[in-house]
């Protein structure tokens, strides 16, 4: 091979290099492209995650303080609950319920708009027995903004009377129905959008109890769970306004047992004594959050949904659904407090605690403390 061939072998072979170096620039650019793209991309999905999670847990600056109040709380006393029935022929119960919608704390500096039964959250309790006739009377004051009406699950009729109880503000409306089956059960408005007047807090419990009644204990107490959903966060100060993103997410902020954050711990703790037999009438109002109840230190004698012959002995914990209660029996061995819990327990710092204050002489041979300054 001659130089000139040579040179010319040179020059082609140099020339697929570069043309080889060209093709991978060509490809490595737009591979570089294309990670840019996925990689900016990624930032983007990053950053709307990120305005979701900010959007769904709230912004403090948002909120204006706390509003006036029409009453410091609606907290519903646990103990206010009805006396037993001892009678064994059924009769004709009145009820009746008024509508309120009031301005209340939901925490401590934390205002919020609540739509409530009698001013209270839950409403009161309603006690009756297996054949009696009910009649509930709804009323909706003039001063209300919304139209509102009652659905109780203890009633065998076309949603449960809420289509016959829809009242405007300024109206009141009667029906009546046959209580046929024994339990206790949620009421609640149902009034379109019924989510949201459940929301508000517009729940409470009606317990049919069977003909003679149930078992005697010593004490009796009504508690209730909700989930609230409010444009800020838990703990944030000022008026909280309801947030229909949060509630369609299901993401609470604020979880309470009877309407307020500390209803059970400092407002209306509940009280009994060792020895005494203690029924606890448990229920959720949601609108979608259900709770594992349990009383941390004890075990549940009895816990029952439905019919009380339906029972179950020893349980621990217990899952209430939104929309249902269950009642629960525990007799009280050893002095002390011992807490009410959302078994779901992170909701135990958004509210969902209450507090059970036992007085009474220790019994050693069940429960021997050996801490200074504890026990016997």
């Amino acid at each position: 091979m001659n130089r000139q061939s040579l040179a010319g072998l040179v020059a082609l072979i140099l020339a697929g290099v570069g043309l080889l170096l060209g093709v991978y620039g060509l490809i490595r650019a737009n591979t570089l492209q294309q990670e840019l793209t996925t990689a900016s991309a990624a930032l983007e999905a990053s950053a709307a995650r990120a305005d979701t999670a900010v959007n769904r847990i709230g912004v403090s600056s948002t909120l204006e303080p706390a509003h006036s109040t029409d009453v410091p709380n609606v907290a519903y006393d646990p103990a206010d609950v009805p006396p037993p029935i001892t009678r064994t022929e059924p009769t004709t119960v009145q009820i009746t319920l008024t509508t309120r919608e009031l301005t209340a704390e939901l925490a401590d500096g934390t205002t919020y708009d609540f739509w409530t039964f009698d001013s209270t959250v839950p409403g009161p309790m309603i006690r009756v027995m297996e054949g009696d006739t009910v009649e509930v009377t709804l009323v909706n004051p003039p001063e209300n903004k919304s139209g509102h009406n009652i659905d109780l699950h203890a009633v065998n009729g076309p949603g449960g009377g809420a289509v016959v109880t829809n009242v405007l503000p300024g109206e009141t409306k009667t029906f009546s129905f046959k209580a046929l089956n024994p339990g206790v059960y949620v009421y609640h408005c149902a009034y379109l959008p019924p989510q949201h007047h459940i929301a508000q807090g517009m729940y409470g419990a009606i317990l049919v109890e069977p003909v003679g009644g149930l078992p005697p204990v010593d004490r009796e107490f009504y508690v209730m769970q909700g989930d609230w959903y409010t444009l800020g966060r838990f703990g944030d100060k000022g008026h909280q306004p309801f947030s229909a993103e949060k509630a369609l997410a299901e993401q609470p902020e604020y979880f309470t047992f009877n309407g307020h954050v500390n209803a059970l711990t400092t407002i209306y703790p509940l009280h009994a004594e060792v020895g005494e037999t203690v029924r606890v009438f448990f229920g959720v109002g949601g609108p979608n959050v259900g709770s594992n109840f349990h009383i941390i230190g004890e075990i549940f004698d009895k816990v029952y949904t439905g019919s009380p012959e339906t029972f179950i002995r020893n349980e621990e914990s217990w899952y209430v659904p939104p929309g249902s209660v269950s009642t629960f029996e525990l007799k009280l061995d050893v002095p002390g407090e011992y807490l009410l819990v959302d078994h779901a327990l992170y909701r135990t710092q958004k509210g969902a605690a209450g507090i059970l204050h036992v007085t009474g002489e220790w019994d050693t041979d069940i429960y021997s403390p050996q801490l200074e300054g504890v026990g016997p």
